[in-house]
């Protein structure tokens, strides 16, 4: 399906751009708006699957990744105004947005049982990846004990968004 290779697309450019962050060694406030931007994008694509999506699971769905993506960023949003650091735009986080962009204009042209099992589909490439990226490049990459610290508290829900999105791909099958 032309949503898979999106997510697969993006997924593919998220790694990419993290490995080469990781090369450049990212700064915390490179780091804190890569991992602002990922909740972001999830978020818009939550609020997209509650509009267009029928299935209570799915919405269901949906709706925690709106309120656990947002608590986080919220906490995220709070840390940089405490540490008085300004995250910083970077190739990282431009690029996950011009996926995100992509992947929401093959979304939007879908409804019914397509949009369900594509919307699904890519939360589980979109989180694998996320989870990877935050694993392999941004929390080792962390020079702020509380920034690193927010990250692994991230990782962790996050880990379970993508084990959620997973057993919900299989009942959608």
């Amino acid at each position: 399906m032309h949503i898979t290779k999106l997510a697969g697309a993006a997924a593919l450019a998220f790694a990419m751009t993290g490995a080469n962050a990781q090369d450049a060694k990212p700064t915390d406030p490179q780091i804190a708006h890569i991992a602002y931007t990922a909740g972001a994008i999830d978020i818009e694509a939550a609020k997209l699957a509650l509009t267009k999506s029928k299935s209570a699971p799915v919405r269901a769905f949906a709706t925690d990744m709106v309120r656990d993506h947002s608590a986080v960023n919220d906490k995220a949003l709070a840390l940089v105004k405490k540490l008085k650091v300004t995250p910083e735009d970077n190739g990282t986080s431009k690029e996950l947005v011009k996926n995100a962009e992509a992947t929401r204009a093959s979304l939007s042209k879908l409804s019914g049982a397509a949009f369900d099992r594509a919307y699904v589909d890519n939360e589980v490439a979109y989180h694998k990846t996320v989870d990877g990226a935050l694993e392999t490049v941004l929390i080792p990459g962390a020079t702020n004990a509380e920034l690193e610290a927010l990250l692994v508290t991230g990782l962790k829900i996050f880990q379970g968004h993508e084990q959620h999105a997973e057993h919900l791909a299989a009942t959608l099958k």
